[in-house]
């Protein structure tokens, strides 16, 4: 495999760069892919007739992505993500397109399905740090909004295609061609990823008075000097922690991150199943809540995708967590199908827009030498930890009723952009131009 050269070229827009494009083309394969994936396993889970199997098999794989996915983001870090992205997208292709194979020749079993997550899990522990770590290293610092924009429509429109996709493929052929068809995704993606041409990682500021205070001029922490000795994966895991805790903008962003999932995710998932059976929406009134959602999110990334850039993009992102945990809360207390939906597009738009905002601000203020560790945080409490949210929103709702959880998530989600406003770094952060 050849290595390609680093990109010196002037900068262009995002959206006509053809080395972000050919990122945002392997990135959306492997999410169609991810579609796939999951739908087939949960009907393969199905046809083995048990229920808590079913359940275990859909839930183990969350278990590598908790605890590996900090690790991931070390790998990301010391390998370069353009290489753990490709090893482990390789590693997708083949176990899935493995498991198509044997589901081809043999009735499923729980035992079989519960490793094969287990092992996509741990693959994909690698996987998200370091694609969500690519986009400094093939484009220029001015147009990370804009890819976040670009990368937020490509997993709505992988959600839209991969679910009908998975679904005409199980209908066709059974669970065994919808996995060797996200196999073939997984499989494209290569190419395309082969030939990222990557910028090399600048040289951190270590000289002057920023060095002597133990920061660079712009408030973050500079990377350590190299050792004559490589230090340990675990010295890495700490020092990347410990880095986004010193940074004056990282550390506050993270909690932000972690508040507003942890009052999002469970209102806008599970609890939307309970709040349409007990309302007697049904599951096309439900429907219709995910796409006013769907539709919002989307305007929001296409917003950032055409715009670029969003003048002070700490007070909006702020602004707009705060107001859209008001929308979460009213939710629960509208009494039609159609309102709900309009609120829902309200809620999607407004979270859309702070989520995009947040990793465009994640993206430009790490220290590239860290991005991958960094990334790994960020990820691990959309991806790991809060799925172990679920049980909890279940319980709460069946004890208290919808109308008082959404509203204590509405308030857990608003706290996240109350600290963000209370905080002068991060109300006061801006994009590069």
């Amino acid at each position: 495999m050849t290595v390609t050269a680093a990109v010196e070229a002037p900068e262009r827009p995002a959206h006509r760069d053809p080395n972000v494009l050919r990122w945002l083309g392997a990135y959306t394969a492997s999410m169609i892919g991810d579609s796939i994936y999951f739908m087939a396993l949960a009907w393969a889970a199905a046809r083995t007739g048990s229920a808590s199997g079913t359940g275990l098999v859909l839930a183990v794989g969350s278990i590598p992505r908790a605890l590996l996915m900090l690790g991931g983001g070390v790998l990301a870090d010391r390998f370069g993500p353009r290489r753990v992205v490709i090893g482990s997208d390789a590693a997708r292709a083949l176990l899935v397109l493995g498991l198509a194979a044997t589901l081809a020749l043999t009735a499923p079993t729980v035992g079989v399905l519960v490793g094969v997550a287990l092992l996509f899990g741990t693959v994909d522990a690698l996987f998200l740090p370091a694609v969500g770590a690519l986009p400094p290293r093939i484009s220029a610092p001015g147009q990370l909004a804009r890819i976040q924009g670009l990368r937020a429509l490509a997993a709505r429109g992988s959600s839209i295609i991969g679910a009908p996709m998975g679904g005409v493929a199980v209908a066709t052929g059974g669970p065994s061609l919808a996995l060797a068809a996200a196999g073939v995704l997984f499989a494209l993606s290569l190419p395309l990823l082969l030939r990222l041409r990557i910028r090399p990682l600048p040289e951190p500021e270590t000289t002057g008075e920023a060095s002597a205070a133990g920061r660079t001029p712009n408030g973050t922490v500079p990377a350590p000097p190299a050792a004559d000795k490589a230090p340990s994966a675990w010295h890495d895991l700490v020092g990347g922690l410990r880095y986004i805790r010193r940074h004056a903008l990282l550390g506050p962003l993270m909690l932000v991150i972690a508040l507003s999932e942890l009052g999002f995710v469970g209102p806008l998932n599970l609890g939307l199943i309970l709040l349409s059976e007990q309302r007697g929406w049904g599951a096309a009134g439900m429907g219709w809540i995910v796409a006013g959602f769907s539709g919002g999110a989307a305007g929001a990334a296409l917003l950032l995708a055409v715009r670029g850039r969003v003048p002070r993009a700490g007070l909006v992102m702020c602004l707009t967590a705060f107001v859209g945990a008001t929308g979460i809360a009213a939710l629960a207390q509208v009494p039609s199908v159609a309102l709900a939906a309009a609120i829902a597009a309200f809620v999607g738009l407004t979270a859309g827009l702070a989520g995009a905002l947040c990793g465009a601000l994640v993206q430009t203020s790490a220290d590239p030498a860290y991005l991958g560790r960094v990334t790994s945080v960020s990820t691990f409490f959309t991806y790991a930890l809060i799925p172990l949210s679920y049980p909890v929103t279940g319980a709460a709702i069946a004890l208290w009723g919808t109308g008082p959880v959404y509203a204590v998530s509405a308030a857990v989600c608003g706290t996240g952009g109350v600290l963000g406003l209370a905080l002068t770094a991060l109300r006061r952060a801006e994009l590069p131009r």
